[in-house]
Protein backbone atom coordinates (compact mmCIF):
# COMPACT_ATOMS: atom_id res chain seq x y z
CA UNK A 1 0.00 0.00 0.00
CA UNK A 2 1.66 3.18 -0.78
CA UNK A 3 1.52 6.24 1.51
CA UNK A 4 -1.02 8.84 0.54
CA UNK A 5 0.92 11.72 2.94
CA UNK A 6 3.37 12.81 1.10
CA UNK A 7 4.83 15.92 2.22
CA UNK A 8 5.38 19.09 0.32
CA UNK A 9 8.55 18.94 -0.32
CA UNK A 10 8.64 16.02 -1.90
CA UNK A 11 6.43 17.36 -4.62
CA UNK A 12 7.74 19.52 -7.55
CA UNK A 13 9.22 23.15 -7.11
CA UNK A 14 6.00 25.59 -8.52
CA UNK A 15 7.11 27.44 -11.74
CA UNK A 16 10.26 29.66 -10.80
CA UNK A 17 9.55 29.89 -7.13
CA UNK A 18 13.31 29.28 -6.28
CA UNK A 19 14.51 29.71 -9.48
CA UNK A 20 17.86 27.99 -10.89
CA UNK A 21 18.75 26.11 -7.81
CA UNK A 22 14.82 25.16 -6.77
CA UNK A 23 14.58 23.88 -10.51
CA UNK A 24 17.97 21.92 -9.90
CA UNK A 25 16.77 20.37 -7.09
CA UNK A 26 13.03 19.44 -7.74
CA UNK A 27 11.99 16.03 -6.62
CA UNK A 28 9.89 13.38 -8.27
CA UNK A 29 7.46 11.90 -6.06
CA UNK A 30 7.62 8.65 -4.98
CA UNK A 31 3.78 7.70 -5.59
CA UNK A 32 4.84 9.26 -9.41
CA UNK A 33 7.84 7.27 -10.00
CA UNK A 34 5.24 4.08 -8.28
CA UNK A 35 2.76 4.86 -10.52
CA UNK A 36 4.50 5.55 -13.65
CA UNK A 37 6.01 2.31 -13.69
CA UNK A 38 6.24 0.00 -16.78
CA UNK A 39 5.17 3.06 -18.64
CA UNK A 40 6.77 3.44 -21.72
CA UNK A 41 6.25 5.14 -25.28
CA UNK A 42 3.56 3.07 -27.17
CA UNK A 43 3.59 0.45 -25.01
CA UNK A 44 3.99 -1.28 -21.24
CA UNK A 45 6.97 -3.39 -19.68
CA UNK A 46 5.62 -7.04 -18.79
CA UNK A 47 5.85 -8.25 -15.15
CA UNK A 48 7.21 -11.74 -15.43
CA UNK A 49 9.70 -12.10 -13.25
CA UNK A 50 9.79 -13.98 -9.53
CA UNK A 51 12.28 -13.48 -7.06
CA UNK A 52 14.71 -17.06 -8.63
CA UNK A 53 15.20 -15.02 -11.90
CA UNK A 54 15.85 -11.98 -9.98
CA UNK A 55 18.69 -13.68 -7.92
CA UNK A 56 19.96 -14.77 -11.15
CA UNK A 57 19.92 -11.65 -12.93
CA UNK A 58 21.78 -9.80 -9.69
CA UNK A 59 24.45 -13.48 -9.62
CA UNK A 60 24.50 -13.41 -13.80
CA UNK A 61 25.35 -9.32 -13.80
CA UNK A 62 28.21 -9.96 -10.78
CA UNK A 63 29.67 -13.14 -11.16
CA UNK A 64 32.22 -13.27 -14.11
CA UNK A 65 34.77 -11.38 -15.63
CA UNK A 66 35.61 -10.01 -12.05
CA UNK A 67 36.80 -13.41 -10.92
CA UNK A 68 38.17 -15.46 -14.25
CA UNK A 69 40.05 -12.07 -15.32
CA UNK A 70 40.03 -9.41 -13.06
CA UNK A 71 41.90 -11.59 -10.81
CA UNK A 72 44.82 -11.87 -12.70
CA UNK A 73 45.50 -8.48 -12.89
CA UNK A 74 44.80 -7.91 -9.06
CA UNK A 75 47.18 -9.85 -7.41
CA UNK A 76 50.13 -8.86 -8.42
CA UNK A 77 49.09 -5.22 -6.74
CA UNK A 78 48.05 -6.81 -3.51
CA UNK A 79 49.99 -10.57 -3.22
CA UNK A 80 48.20 -13.08 -1.23
CA UNK A 81 46.66 -10.48 0.90
CA UNK A 82 44.21 -10.01 -2.75
CA UNK A 83 41.82 -12.07 0.04
CA UNK A 84 41.62 -9.17 1.95
CA UNK A 85 41.32 -7.04 -1.18
CA UNK A 86 38.22 -8.63 -1.59
CA UNK A 87 36.89 -8.89 1.50
CA UNK A 88 37.43 -4.88 1.70
CA UNK A 89 35.36 -4.42 -1.93
CA UNK A 90 33.15 -6.91 -0.41
CA UNK A 91 31.86 -5.06 2.58
CA UNK A 92 31.61 -1.70 0.26
CA UNK A 93 29.10 -3.68 -2.07
CA UNK A 94 27.65 -5.13 1.43
CA UNK A 95 26.98 -1.86 2.70
CA UNK A 96 25.70 0.13 -0.20
CA UNK A 97 23.59 -3.47 -1.00
CA UNK A 98 21.48 -2.86 2.10
CA UNK A 99 21.11 0.80 0.95
CA UNK A 100 19.50 -0.64 -2.36
CA UNK A 101 17.67 -3.45 -0.81
CA UNK A 102 15.51 -1.01 1.34
CA UNK A 103 15.27 1.66 -1.64
CA UNK A 104 14.27 -0.90 -4.04
CA UNK A 105 11.47 -2.33 -1.48
CA UNK A 106 9.77 1.27 -1.28
CA UNK A 107 10.60 2.39 -4.52
CA UNK A 108 10.50 -0.71 -7.07
CA UNK A 109 11.53 0.89 -10.39
CA UNK A 110 13.50 0.64 -13.27
CA UNK A 111 15.96 3.54 -12.87
CA UNK A 112 17.80 1.89 -9.91
CA UNK A 113 20.04 4.50 -8.02
CA UNK A 114 18.69 6.99 -10.46
CA UNK A 115 15.07 7.13 -9.32
CA UNK A 116 15.62 6.82 -5.70
CA UNK A 117 18.32 10.13 -6.13
CA UNK A 118 15.45 11.80 -8.36
CA UNK A 119 13.01 11.20 -5.30
CA UNK A 120 15.22 12.30 -2.17
CA UNK A 121 18.13 14.66 -3.41
CA UNK A 122 16.35 16.15 -6.95
CA UNK A 123 17.07 16.28 -10.44
CA UNK A 124 20.35 17.52 -10.91
CA UNK A 125 21.79 14.89 -8.91
CA UNK A 126 19.42 12.36 -9.98
CA UNK A 127 21.20 13.21 -13.52
CA UNK A 128 24.44 12.87 -12.34
CA UNK A 129 23.80 9.68 -10.51
CA UNK A 130 22.21 8.24 -13.99
CA UNK A 131 24.80 9.57 -15.97
CA UNK A 132 27.27 7.34 -13.39
CA UNK A 133 24.75 4.57 -13.93
CA UNK A 134 25.65 5.03 -17.67
CA UNK A 135 29.09 4.64 -17.38
CA UNK A 136 29.05 2.10 -14.67
CA UNK A 137 26.88 -0.06 -16.76
CA UNK A 138 27.70 0.87 -20.58
CA UNK A 139 31.70 0.52 -19.95
CA UNK A 140 31.46 -2.76 -17.57
CA UNK A 141 29.36 -4.14 -20.72
CA UNK A 142 32.51 -3.91 -22.68
CA UNK A 143 34.97 -4.69 -20.24
CA UNK A 144 33.15 -8.00 -19.74
CA UNK A 145 33.30 -8.43 -23.22
CA UNK A 146 36.75 -8.24 -23.54
CA UNK A 147 37.21 -10.39 -21.18
CA UNK A 148 35.37 -12.87 -22.65
CA UNK A 149 37.68 -12.88 -25.51
CA UNK A 150 40.63 -14.33 -23.65
CA UNK A 151 38.83 -17.29 -22.24
CA UNK A 152 37.65 -18.28 -25.80
CA UNK A 153 40.79 -18.27 -27.17
CA UNK A 154 41.61 -21.02 -24.31
CA UNK A 155 38.77 -22.34 -25.22
CA UNK A 156 39.32 -23.07 -29.21
CA UNK A 157 42.91 -23.84 -28.18
CA UNK A 158 42.41 -26.70 -25.64
CA UNK A 159 39.51 -28.03 -28.73
CA UNK A 160 40.65 -27.58 -31.92
CA UNK A 161 44.17 -25.96 -31.56
CA UNK A 162 43.77 -22.81 -33.00
CA UNK A 163 43.24 -18.85 -31.76
CA UNK A 164 41.69 -16.27 -32.89
CA UNK A 165 45.14 -13.60 -33.80
CA UNK A 166 46.07 -10.82 -32.10
CA UNK A 167 45.43 -8.79 -34.62
CA UNK A 168 41.80 -9.67 -34.67
CA UNK A 169 41.22 -10.25 -30.58
CA UNK A 170 43.01 -7.42 -28.99
CA UNK A 171 42.56 -3.42 -28.90
CA UNK A 172 44.27 -0.93 -30.29
CA UNK A 173 47.48 -0.26 -28.60
CA UNK A 174 48.07 -4.37 -27.55
CA UNK A 175 49.21 -5.39 -30.93
CA UNK A 176 45.64 -5.85 -32.21
CA UNK A 177 43.14 -3.91 -34.93
CA UNK A 178 39.82 -4.66 -33.20
CA UNK A 179 38.42 -7.36 -30.50
CA UNK A 180 36.33 -9.15 -32.28
CA UNK A 181 35.36 -11.50 -29.74
CA UNK A 182 34.27 -8.56 -27.92
CA UNK A 183 32.19 -7.09 -30.42
CA UNK A 184 29.87 -10.80 -31.09
CA UNK A 185 29.41 -11.44 -27.67
CA UNK A 186 27.22 -8.04 -27.12
CA UNK A 187 25.79 -8.40 -30.48
CA UNK A 188 24.45 -11.88 -29.19
CA UNK A 189 23.27 -10.48 -25.77
CA UNK A 190 21.29 -8.02 -28.15
CA UNK A 191 19.70 -11.04 -30.03
CA UNK A 192 18.25 -12.67 -26.70
CA UNK A 193 17.63 -9.36 -24.84
CA UNK A 194 15.25 -8.30 -28.29
CA UNK A 195 13.58 -11.51 -27.53
CA UNK A 196 11.77 -10.47 -23.90
CA UNK A 197 12.81 -10.18 -20.65
CA UNK A 198 11.40 -13.51 -19.35
CA UNK A 199 12.74 -15.82 -22.84
CA UNK A 200 16.85 -13.51 -21.41
CA UNK A 201 16.09 -14.48 -17.78
CA UNK A 202 15.44 -18.04 -18.61
CA UNK A 203 19.09 -18.17 -20.56
CA UNK A 204 20.51 -16.37 -18.15
CA UNK A 205 19.52 -18.85 -15.30
CA UNK A 206 20.98 -21.72 -16.99
CA UNK A 207 24.38 -19.72 -17.82
CA UNK A 208 24.34 -18.80 -14.26
CA UNK A 209 24.04 -22.43 -13.05
CA UNK A 210 26.94 -23.06 -15.80
CA UNK A 211 28.83 -20.91 -14.41
CA UNK A 212 28.74 -21.73 -10.71
CA UNK A 213 29.65 -24.93 -11.51
CA UNK A 214 32.78 -24.42 -13.02
CA UNK A 215 34.28 -22.25 -10.08
CA UNK A 216 33.10 -25.27 -8.17
CA UNK A 217 34.93 -27.54 -10.31
CA UNK A 218 38.26 -24.53 -10.11
CA UNK A 219 38.19 -25.04 -6.28
CA UNK A 220 38.32 -28.72 -6.30
CA UNK A 221 41.08 -29.09 -8.75
CA UNK A 222 42.93 -25.94 -7.58
CA UNK A 223 43.07 -27.27 -3.77
CA UNK A 224 44.86 -30.12 -5.16
CA UNK A 225 47.88 -27.77 -5.74
CA UNK A 226 47.77 -25.69 -2.68
CA UNK A 227 51.12 -24.69 -0.99
CA UNK A 228 51.01 -22.86 2.60
CA UNK A 229 54.24 -21.43 1.39
CA UNK A 230 52.78 -19.16 -1.65
CA UNK A 231 51.25 -17.42 1.50
CA UNK A 232 54.03 -16.95 3.62
CA UNK A 233 54.83 -13.56 2.09
CA UNK A 234 51.36 -12.26 2.39
CA UNK A 235 51.45 -8.66 1.92
CA UNK A 236 55.05 -7.84 0.07
CA UNK A 237 53.18 -4.23 -1.61
CA UNK A 238 51.67 -3.39 2.16
CA UNK A 239 48.48 -1.68 2.77
CA UNK A 240 48.57 1.07 0.11
CA UNK A 241 49.05 -2.63 -2.44
CA UNK A 242 45.65 -3.86 -0.67
CA UNK A 243 43.56 -0.89 -0.79
CA UNK A 244 45.07 -0.32 -4.90
CA UNK A 245 43.71 -4.05 -5.21
CA UNK A 246 40.39 -3.78 -3.43
CA UNK A 247 39.24 -0.52 -5.92
CA UNK A 248 40.01 -2.53 -9.05
CA UNK A 249 38.56 -5.55 -7.61
CA UNK A 250 35.21 -3.66 -6.90
CA UNK A 251 34.67 -4.29 -10.33
CA UNK A 252 34.21 -7.88 -9.14
CA UNK A 253 31.07 -6.75 -7.23
CA UNK A 254 29.12 -4.40 -9.69
CA UNK A 255 26.12 -6.07 -11.15
CA UNK A 256 24.30 -6.83 -7.98
CA UNK A 257 22.07 -3.86 -8.13
CA UNK A 258 21.07 -5.02 -11.59
CA UNK A 259 18.17 -6.46 -10.05
CA UNK A 260 17.04 -3.14 -9.02
CA UNK A 261 16.61 -2.42 -12.53
CA UNK A 262 13.97 -5.09 -12.79
CA UNK A 263 11.29 -3.07 -10.66
CA UNK A 264 9.10 -2.84 -13.52
CA UNK A 265 9.32 -5.97 -14.88
CA UNK A 266 9.01 -8.14 -11.31
CA UNK A 267 5.76 -9.52 -10.52
CA UNK A 268 6.42 -8.65 -7.03
CA UNK A 269 9.29 -6.44 -6.91
CA UNK A 270 8.58 -5.01 -3.14
CA UNK A 271 9.09 -8.47 -1.93
CA UNK A 272 11.10 -9.90 -4.07
CA UNK A 273 13.88 -7.14 -5.05
CA UNK A 274 15.20 -6.84 -1.41
CA UNK A 275 15.49 -10.82 -1.06
CA UNK A 276 17.06 -11.23 -4.57
CA UNK A 277 19.90 -8.35 -4.09
CA UNK A 278 21.18 -9.83 -0.39
CA UNK A 279 20.94 -13.47 -1.19
CA UNK A 280 23.05 -12.49 -4.75
CA UNK A 281 25.79 -11.06 -2.50
CA UNK A 282 26.23 -13.61 0.20
CA UNK A 283 26.63 -16.16 -2.68
CA UNK A 284 29.19 -14.01 -4.75
CA UNK A 285 31.11 -13.31 -2.33
CA UNK A 286 31.62 -16.61 -1.04
CA UNK A 287 32.72 -18.33 -4.44
CA UNK A 288 34.54 -14.76 -4.74
CA UNK A 289 36.98 -15.28 -1.11
CA UNK A 290 37.23 -18.87 -2.13
CA UNK A 291 38.33 -18.86 -5.57
CA UNK A 292 41.13 -16.41 -4.96
CA UNK A 293 41.94 -18.40 -1.73
CA UNK A 294 42.79 -21.43 -3.57
CA UNK A 295 44.07 -19.35 -6.77
CA UNK A 296 47.08 -17.85 -4.49
CA UNK A 297 47.50 -21.15 -2.64
CA UNK A 298 48.12 -23.15 -5.99
CA UNK A 299 50.28 -20.26 -7.56
CA UNK A 300 53.09 -18.10 -6.35
CA UNK A 301 51.87 -14.62 -6.41
CA UNK A 302 54.22 -13.05 -8.96
CA UNK A 303 53.08 -15.69 -11.44
CA UNK A 304 49.94 -13.77 -11.94
CA UNK A 305 51.71 -10.59 -13.69
CA UNK A 306 50.74 -10.96 -17.48
CA UNK A 307 48.60 -14.04 -17.12
CA UNK A 308 45.59 -14.32 -19.33
CA UNK A 309 42.60 -17.05 -18.91
CA UNK A 310 44.52 -17.27 -15.36
CA UNK A 311 41.69 -19.82 -13.65
CA UNK A 312 42.32 -22.09 -16.65
CA UNK A 313 46.19 -21.99 -16.46
CA UNK A 314 46.42 -22.74 -13.26
CA UNK A 315 44.20 -25.59 -13.70
CA UNK A 316 46.69 -27.09 -16.48
CA UNK A 317 49.20 -26.35 -14.18
CA UNK A 318 47.81 -28.51 -11.06
CA UNK A 319 46.70 -31.37 -13.17
CA UNK A 320 49.56 -31.14 -16.28
CA UNK A 321 46.59 -31.95 -18.30
CA UNK A 322 45.19 -29.36 -20.58
CA UNK A 323 41.59 -31.16 -20.34
CA UNK A 324 40.63 -29.49 -17.11
CA UNK A 325 41.42 -26.12 -18.54
CA UNK A 326 39.53 -26.35 -21.17
CA UNK A 327 36.55 -27.32 -19.94
CA UNK A 328 36.66 -24.57 -16.95
CA UNK A 329 37.12 -22.19 -20.43
CA UNK A 330 33.98 -23.04 -21.78
CA UNK A 331 32.38 -22.24 -18.46
CA UNK A 332 33.88 -18.89 -18.34
CA UNK A 333 32.90 -18.45 -21.90
CA UNK A 334 29.27 -19.08 -20.81
CA UNK A 335 29.18 -17.42 -17.43
CA UNK A 336 31.01 -14.27 -18.80
CA UNK A 337 28.41 -13.90 -21.48
CA UNK A 338 25.46 -13.93 -18.72
CA UNK A 339 27.11 -10.94 -17.29
CA UNK A 340 27.15 -9.04 -20.58
CA UNK A 341 23.08 -10.22 -21.10
CA UNK A 342 21.89 -8.88 -17.48
CA UNK A 343 24.33 -5.67 -17.43
CA UNK A 344 23.40 -4.53 -20.69
CA UNK A 345 19.70 -5.33 -19.56
CA UNK A 346 20.52 -2.64 -16.59
CA UNK A 347 21.85 -0.37 -19.41
CA UNK A 348 18.97 0.03 -20.97
CA UNK A 349 16.45 0.14 -17.96
CA UNK A 350 18.18 3.02 -16.44
CA UNK A 351 18.07 4.89 -20.00
CA UNK A 352 14.57 3.76 -20.34
CA UNK A 353 13.68 6.13 -17.11
CA UNK A 354 15.69 8.46 -17.89
CA UNK A 355 14.08 8.52 -20.88
CA UNK A 356 10.42 8.36 -19.51
CA UNK A 357 11.29 11.34 -16.96
CA UNK A 358 12.28 13.38 -20.22
CA UNK A 359 16.18 13.50 -19.46
CA UNK A 360 17.41 11.65 -22.49
CA UNK A 361 15.38 11.29 -26.03
CA UNK A 362 12.28 9.67 -25.82
CA UNK A 363 13.66 6.82 -28.36
CA UNK A 364 15.17 5.04 -25.60
CA UNK A 365 11.71 4.97 -24.08
CA UNK A 366 10.15 3.25 -26.71
CA UNK A 367 8.53 0.04 -25.94
CA UNK A 368 7.25 -2.15 -28.54
CA UNK A 369 3.98 -3.84 -28.04
CA UNK A 370 4.99 -7.67 -29.41
CA UNK A 371 7.45 -7.86 -26.91
CA UNK A 372 7.25 -5.97 -24.13
CA UNK A 373 11.42 -4.75 -24.53
CA UNK A 374 12.51 -1.32 -25.42
CA UNK A 375 13.77 -2.64 -28.62
CA UNK A 376 15.14 0.71 -30.53
CA UNK A 377 17.24 1.41 -27.10
CA UNK A 378 18.53 -2.13 -26.84
CA UNK A 379 20.01 -1.90 -30.01
CA UNK A 380 21.65 1.67 -29.44
CA UNK A 381 23.02 0.85 -26.35
CA UNK A 382 24.21 -2.47 -27.96
CA UNK A 383 25.88 -1.13 -30.60
CA UNK A 384 27.42 1.79 -28.85
CA UNK A 385 28.92 -1.30 -25.47
CA UNK A 386 30.24 -3.42 -28.94
CA UNK A 387 32.12 -0.42 -30.61
CA UNK A 388 33.86 0.07 -27.16
CA UNK A 389 34.44 -3.28 -26.01
CA UNK A 390 36.42 -3.70 -29.98
CA UNK A 391 38.65 -0.64 -29.55
CA UNK A 392 39.50 -0.36 -25.82
CA UNK A 393 41.96 -2.50 -23.46
CA UNK A 394 40.31 -3.97 -20.30
CA UNK A 395 42.45 -2.65 -18.03
CA UNK A 396 40.95 1.16 -18.92
CA UNK A 397 37.55 -0.15 -19.01
CA UNK A 398 37.83 -1.59 -15.35
CA UNK A 399 38.74 1.19 -13.48
CA UNK A 400 36.62 4.09 -15.55
CA UNK A 401 33.67 1.59 -14.58
CA UNK A 402 34.66 1.06 -10.78
CA UNK A 403 34.80 4.94 -9.99
CA UNK A 404 31.17 5.36 -11.92
CA UNK A 405 29.83 2.91 -9.91
CA UNK A 406 31.65 3.39 -6.34
CA UNK A 407 30.15 7.46 -6.98
CA UNK A 408 26.45 6.13 -7.52
CA UNK A 409 26.64 3.93 -4.33
CA UNK A 410 27.93 6.41 -2.46
CA UNK A 411 24.36 8.37 -3.40
CA UNK A 412 22.45 5.67 -2.98
CA UNK A 413 23.54 5.40 0.65
CA UNK A 414 22.92 9.18 1.17
CA UNK A 415 19.50 8.58 -0.32
CA UNK A 416 18.43 5.80 2.67
CA UNK A 417 19.36 8.29 4.61
CA UNK A 418 17.16 11.53 3.41
CA UNK A 419 14.24 9.51 2.39
CA UNK A 420 14.10 8.28 5.96
CA UNK A 421 14.41 11.73 7.22
CA UNK A 422 12.10 13.02 4.58
CA UNK A 423 9.40 10.54 4.48
CA UNK A 424 9.81 8.32 7.29
CA UNK A 425 6.45 7.10 7.51
CA UNK A 426 6.82 5.26 4.15
CA UNK A 427 6.06 1.40 4.01
CA UNK A 428 9.19 -0.19 3.97
CA UNK A 429 9.38 -3.93 2.86
CA UNK A 430 13.04 -3.96 3.95
CA UNK A 431 15.00 -1.61 6.73
CA UNK A 432 18.57 -1.20 6.80
CA UNK A 433 19.67 -2.21 10.41
CA UNK A 434 21.57 0.09 13.00
CA UNK A 435 19.98 2.91 11.62
CA UNK A 436 21.93 5.67 9.36
CA UNK A 437 25.26 3.80 10.57
CA UNK A 438 25.29 1.17 7.72
CA UNK A 439 24.62 3.46 5.00
CA UNK A 440 27.20 6.05 6.74
CA UNK A 441 29.87 3.26 6.46
CA UNK A 442 28.64 2.41 2.86
CA UNK A 443 29.15 5.97 2.04
CA UNK A 444 32.54 6.16 3.41
CA UNK A 445 33.69 2.83 2.22
CA UNK A 446 32.70 3.78 -1.58
CA UNK A 447 34.78 7.33 -1.14
CA UNK A 448 37.98 5.21 0.29
CA UNK A 449 37.80 2.87 -2.78
CA UNK A 450 37.34 6.10 -4.96
CA UNK A 451 40.31 7.76 -3.73
CA UNK A 452 42.77 4.55 -4.13
CA UNK A 453 42.22 5.15 -7.72
CA UNK A 454 44.76 6.21 -10.07
CA UNK A 455 44.77 9.77 -10.89
CA UNK A 456 43.77 9.05 -14.47
CA UNK A 457 41.08 7.34 -13.76
CA UNK A 458 39.82 10.29 -12.39
CA UNK A 459 40.55 12.59 -14.82
CA UNK A 460 38.84 9.97 -17.33
CA UNK A 461 35.68 10.40 -15.15
CA UNK A 462 35.96 14.20 -14.74
CA UNK A 463 35.79 14.77 -18.23
CA UNK A 464 32.54 11.92 -18.70
CA UNK A 465 30.87 14.17 -15.29
CA UNK A 466 32.00 17.73 -17.23
CA UNK A 467 29.84 16.24 -21.05
CA UNK A 468 27.71 15.18 -18.76
CA UNK A 469 26.68 18.07 -17.28
CA UNK A 470 26.93 20.03 -20.29
CA UNK A 471 24.11 17.76 -21.81
CA UNK A 472 22.21 18.11 -19.08
CA UNK A 473 22.13 21.87 -18.84
CA UNK A 474 21.52 22.13 -22.71
CA UNK A 475 19.01 19.37 -22.96
CA UNK A 476 17.72 17.55 -20.05
CA UNK A 477 17.22 20.11 -17.86
CA UNK A 478 14.15 22.07 -20.12
CA UNK A 479 13.34 19.01 -21.65
CA UNK A 480 12.56 17.35 -17.67
CA UNK A 481 8.71 16.27 -17.92
CA UNK A 482 8.94 18.00 -14.50
CA UNK A 483 10.22 21.37 -16.14
CA UNK A 484 6.89 21.05 -18.77
CA UNK A 485 4.79 20.39 -15.58
CA UNK A 486 5.71 23.95 -13.93
CA UNK A 487 5.02 25.56 -17.28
Amino acid sequence: MLDQGAPPQDHPNPSGARGLGGRLMRRKPVELLVAEGGQGEGGSLRRSLGMWQLTMISIGATLGTGIFVVLGESVPKAGPAVTISFVIAGLTALFSALSYAELAGSIPVAGSSYSYAYATMGELVAWVCGWCLVLEYGVSVAAVAVGWGEYLNELLDGTIGVTIPDVLSSAPGEGGVINLPGLIVVLLAMVFLLGGAKESATANTIMVIVKIAALVLFCTIGFMGFKSGNYSDFMPLGTAGVSAAAASLFFSYIGFDAASTAGEEAKNPQRDLPRAIMLSLVIVTALYVLVAAVAVGAWNWKDFEGSEATLAAIMNDVTGQGMWGTILAAGAVISIASVVLTVLYGQTRVLFAMSRDGLVPKVFGKVSKKTGTPRVNTVIVSLFCAALASVIPLGKLVDATSIGTLFAFGLVNIAVIVLRRTRPDMPRTFRVPLGWLFPVLGFGFCAYNMFSLDSITWIVFGVWMAVGLVFYFFYGMSRSRLASAEK
